[in-house]
Order: C-alpha cells, then sequence, then structure tokens
C-alpha cells in the first residue's frame, strides 16, 4: 500500500483528515509518555556522566601503584641509614596514600612486567645510591661509595590512561614532599660544620628531586592514548547500530512497519511469521552486519586514517564479536519491550556504558554504584581488549582474554534470554499481529488495490523475493 496514488484525490472529502494538533495538545495521555520518559533519561544520564566525573580524586580507592626500593644502605656517623627505605615505609604508613592507592613493594622487573600488562597507573622509583647521594650532597662521605642519585622518578603508564596516572602522581608528590622535609633534617645532624655552613638552607629544606615521567609513551598516531577508548566506542556503535538497521528494515520487509520518506509513505503487506523466526532472521543479519561495519571501521581508521592498529586481525575478531554481542542484546530489547527497547538499549550499551568502561576515568576513581556497574558493561570489556591489542601487544593477560571471555558470555546471555522470552510470547499466544486481524488487513487491501486500479485488472504492487502475497500458486510463510 502506498500514499503516492493520486487517481482519485478530487473526490476525497474535505474532511477526510479532520483531527487538529489543538486537540492532540489538550489530551494528557498525549504529554505523559514523552515527559516521564524524557525526565527519567535525562536524570539517567546526568547520573551516569556527571557522576562519573564529578570528583576523582574523592571517589578514588585502590588505584594500583608499585614502590621499587633500589637503594643501598650505607654507614653514617656509625649509624646504618637507608633513606630508601624511610620513604617505602613513609609512604605505606600514610592514610592519605593508603586510602587512595593500592601500594605494592616490588622490584623493577616486576614492576615494569606489570606495567607492560596495564596492572598498574604508576611506579615510585627510588635509584640505587639514593642514600649515598644525599649523605655526599650533605657533606658526609663516610660508607658512599659509588655513583647514585638523590632524584626519584614517578613513572606513570599512560597506556593504561593518563588520567589515572595524573591522579596516581597528584597523591604521590605531597607525601613525597613531605619526606624530603624529614630526609632534610636527618641530614642536618648528619652533615659536618664546615660542609653545613656551605649548604644552601634551600637543599636542606627540600632535598629530595621528584621527577614524573612517561613510561613508554604511546605511538604518535594513537590519539594521545585514548585510541584504544575510540576504537572500542565505535565497536559498541557497530553493535548498537547494526542491531538498530536491521531491526527496523526487517520490521519494514515483513509489513511490520512503514517507510516514509520525505511525502511518500508506504506499508507492505504482513507477512505471517512468528516472533521466534523473525528474530532468528534479524539476528543472523545482524551478525553478518555488525562483521562488515566493524571490517570498514577498521579499514577507514586504520589505513586511511593512518591509526596505529598493530595486531589488526586480531582486533577485527574481538570488535565483531563484541559488536556481534551487542547487535544480539539490541534485538532482544527490541524483541522483548518493542519500540522501548532502543532506549533501553542507549541505556544499558550506550550511556551506562560510557559512564562506567575505564577509559578516561580509571574504574578506582568512580562511584561504587558505577565501579558494581562495570564488572558487567560490555564496554568496559571492550576496551579492556582494544587496550591489550593497541598498546601490549595483544597479549591475553593485560584484558584481551577477559574481553573474549566477556563477549562471548554475553553473546550467550542475550541469545538465551531472547529465546526464552520470544518463544514464551509466541506460545501464549502474543503475535505482533492477531491471525484474524492480519486477514482482514490483507483481504483490506487487496479490495482498495482493486479499487484503485479499476476496470483495467488489478494494480500490481511493489513486492520484493520472498515476501509477495501467498496465493493458491505460492506457499505461505512458515507462521
Amino acid at each position: 500500500m502506498s500514499s503516492e496514488s493520486r487517481a482519485d484525490d478530487s473526490a476525497r472529502p474535505r474532511d477526510a483528515f479532520p483531527v487538529r494538533a489543538h486537540q492532540l495538545l489538550r489530551a494528557r495521555a498525549v504529554w505523559i509518555y514523552p515527559v516521564i520518559l524524557g525526565l527519567v533519561l535525562v536524570g539517567l544520564i546526568t547520573a551516569f556522566y556527571v557522576g562519573s566525573v564529578v570528583d576523582p580524586v574523592d571517589h578514588l580507592h585502590g588505584l594500583p601503584v608499585a614502590v621499587v626500593n633500589q637503594d643501598r644502605t650505607v654507614t653514617a656517623g656509625g649509624q646504618q641509614v637507608n633513606l630508601g627505605q624511610e620513604i617505602t615505609q613513609g609512604l605505606s604508613g600514610s592514610a592519605a596514600v593508603t586510602s587512595k592507592l593500592s601500594l605494592d613493594d616490588t622490584t623493577l622487573s616486576a614492576a615494569e612486567a606489570a606495567m607492560n600488562r596495564g596492572a598498574l597507573y604508576a611506579v615510585v622509583d627510588i635509584p640505587p645510591g639514593f642514600t649515598a647521594s644525599l649523605l655526599t650532597l650533605a657533606g658526609e662521605g663516610a660508607g658512599a661509595t659509588g655513583p647514585g642519585s638523590s632524584a626519584i622518578v614517578i613513572w606513570t603508564n599512560e597506556r593504561a590512561g593518563s588520567l589515572g596516572g595524573s591522579l596516581a602522581a597528584g597523591v604521590l608528590q605531597p607525601a613525597l614532599a613531605k619526606a624530603s622535609g624529614q630526609i632534610g633534617q636527618q641530614l642536618s645532624a648528619h652533615a659536618s660544620t664546615g660542609a653545613s655552613s656551605a649548604l644552601t638552607k634551600t637543599f636542606l629544606a627540600d632535598p629530595v628531586t621528584v621527577t614524573t615521567s612517561q613510561y613508554r609513551p604511546v605511538a604518535s598516531h594513537a590519539a594521545l592514548g585514548l585510541s584504544a577508548f575510540y576504537a572500542a566506542l565505535l565497536i559498541l556503535m557497530c553493535g548498537f547500530l547494526a542491531g538498530t538497521i536491521v531491526n527496523t528494515s526487517v520490521d519494514v520487509a515483513l509489513g511490520y512497519a512503514t517507510t516514509e520518506m520525505g511525502p511518500r509513505w508506504r506499508q507492505r503487506m504482513p507477512v505471517p511469521i512468528n516472533r521466534w523466526q523473525t528474530l532468528i532472521i534479524k539476528w543472523v543479519m545482524a551478525a553478518v552486519l555488525a562483521g562488515l561495519m566493524t571490517a570498514l571501521m577498521l579499514l577507514v581508521a586504520a589505513v586511511i586514517l593512518g591509526l596505529d592498529a598493530p595486531h589488526a586481525g586480531q582486533l577485527w575478531l574481538l570488535a565483531w564479536l563484541a559488536s556481534g554481542s551487542v547487535a544480539v542484546g539490541t534485538l532482544v530489547l527490541f524483541a522483548i519491550a518493542g519500540g522501548l527497547g532502543q532506549i533501553l538499549g542507549m541505556v544499558i550499551f550506550l550511556y551506562a556504558g560510557l559512564a562506567t568502561a575505564g577509559a578516561t576515568v580509571p574504574l578506582q576513581a568512580l562511584p561504587t554504584v558505577l565501579a558494581w556497574l562495570s564488572e558487567v558493561e560490555p564496554m568496559r570489556q571492550i576496551v579492556g581488549g582494544t587496550r591489550a591489542i593497541l598498546y601490549y601487544n595483544a597479549q591475553a593477560d593485560a584484558g584481551l582474554a577477559r574481553a573474549f571471555a566477556y563477549a562471548a558470555l554475553g553473546l550467550v546471555f542475550w541469545l538465551a534470554l531472547g529465546t526464552v522470552v520470544v518463544r514464551w510470547y509466541d506460545r501464549r499466544g502474543y503475535q505482533r499481529m492477531d491471525p484474524e486481524l492480519m486477514a482482514y488487513v490483507r483481504s483490506s487491501a487487496r479490495q482498495y488495490r482493486s479499487q484503485k486500479a479499476g476496470p483495467a485488472g488489478p494494480e500490481p504492487g511493489p513486492q520484493e523475493p520472498g515476501l509477495a502475497e501467498p496465493g493458491p500458486q505460492e506457499p505461505a510463510e512458515p507462521g
């Protein structure tokens, strides 16, 4: 059926469309649904987005940081001195530090291995000869043999998230500054009279130099360390869009939705097919479309735009699986909740996913509720997988194995949920269109088409292979 026919426009009564806008605008029912839904949505979106970024420092807890003490004990004034060990103990005993950070006293090689798989946001590196160097500068050279450095370096892991490294440095620097003042008091006690008179008061007040440096900066074509986040976001969008596009296009092809482009309106004859068979069609088409969309996305990003994307094959497999899982979930929400499914999909996959992804704000800096939600949100798992591939040489323990596992679990969950609910709908007789109503619609459509065609015979309607109206020579689609 189509609104394009103009044969008898002159015969159409003038009051064929008598309803006016002011009549409906006075109806309470017209306002209730959009107002309530709009307010609920904006409240949820604001809670997700603003709640995740409003005060990361206040919510910060358990951010993984390592302390590497390479200092050696020296003898000064008849005492064993290891200032590096004192700093390590001071950091571990500071409530201001331990309430925000999870400190691990480890070796340099172990810290580097953890940084290389994204398990640490920062490392406090106390160099060899730290005590000896400070004592020498203070004028006490006894026992201070060999070269050394008085500078502590805070290595931040940009690959794990630039904000996480900044948050860690923001907690560590005040604590190390306080430790520097305490060390200055100890150095004043060890310094000889002549040496101490030559030292400046500035040095004794703050003898320890603290510098912050990036550990293994990301490549130049990695969006300043945000390429994993943007890739994950595009993967998620490919899945959501694939589900939405397939749902609409299949419903249009089956006659359960209309197409309207400008002044043109068209409605196909409804096909007698149940919910379960319809969902199978949509799942298969969405799986194919998700694979094609993610392949094109990576082609444009890596080949045309030059995004640094090592292990492109593994990245595409993860993208296909993750986006396919999201597409299947989106279709299940449509099948269960109808038109409301799109809004539910946006809330579950997009709004909540972006706020709990841990891509910009670390998971350890999120409010507790959002941190819990991140455990099941697909966006967080996709970010972990893309980071592992793009920044950590596709290591399984860097988040790649977890991403594949959670994407597969998500796919199984949505397939199971859709199967159970939709088949239950069919068993209970909750058809999308009552069979008697469908027969009436089809009969009315044939009668309307015959009337419009006139004596010349029925006007052939636009039909596509496999979707033609069942007739005596053509079996009906399975119900």
